[in-house]
């Protein structure tokens, strides 16, 4: 295992590198996507403080029909429109797209599931006061449910993962195009073992990271 491992360092360091700037990239371009559609989604439904049930049905099948579209179909079929994006179609930079893409739905879905979560008496007693639309979003339902946030961070970073292993195997670069390349097709079996491995690892701290961040403004709050 060693000897797999001094062979391939140089190749593993660089998929493990571009396998993180993938999915922090596009973690963070699905939640300045996702994020606003999740608010939308939730202010708008019945109940909401600018209920709009047209809209919300709109924005809710647009998002169902997102998700529910397998993400290696999606992934290849958005080449062209990483093409004209980036200029290029494979690669990390290119698996930024359609990682985006995909993930922004899912993150609308969980930020509307933590807005939901919010106490509707802290809503209440906010509009009471006074409190503008905005300022509702902004400073109550935000605030209260940042640790549903987090968690929801938590859930969409490690599911990205996973989906920049699916661009790995299509010409997307790190991890997975490693497991593929130089252990699938070259038989090498602790390759695949090793690439396992690292990512196994790389969900663990991101999750125990996360979990505690959000354990602890939980613990905040109360």
């Amino acid at each position: 295992m060693w000897e797999v491992l001094i062979e391939y360092q140089d190749i593993l360091w660089e998929g493990f590198l571009a396998t993180l700037y993938m999915v922090f990239c596009s973690t963070f371009f699905s939640y300045a996507l996702g994020l606003p559609l999740g608010i939308l989604l939730n202010v708008t439904d019945k109940g909401g403080i600018s209920e709009n049930l047209t809209v919300n049905s709109v924005l809710g099948w647009i998002v169902n029909i997102g998700r529910s579209i397998p993400f290696i179909i999606l992934a290849m079929n958005l080449s062209p429109l990483s093409r004209i994006v980036v200029g290029t179609s494979i690669g990390p930079t290119a698996s930024i797209v359609p990682l985006t893409i995909g993930a922004a739905p899912f993150v609308a879905r969980l930020v509307e599931g933590s807005l939901v979560e919010v106490d509707s008496g802290v809503v209440e007693a906010a509009t009471c006061m006074g409190a503008t639309k905005w300022q509702i979003i902004s400073k109550v339902l935000l605030v209260e449910a940042v640790p549903s946030l987090i968690r929801g961070l938590s859930l969409t970073t490690i599911t990205l993962i996973g989906y920049s292993a699916i661009v790995g195997a299509i010409g997307g670069g790190g991890l997975g195009d490693i497991a593929i390349r130089y252990g699938y097709h070259r038989k090498r079996t602790l390759v695949m073992l090793i690439t396992l491995v690292i990512i196994v690892v790389i969900v663990a701290v991101i999750q125990g990271v996360l979990g505690l961040v959000a354990e602890k403004i939980d613990k905040k709050n109360k």
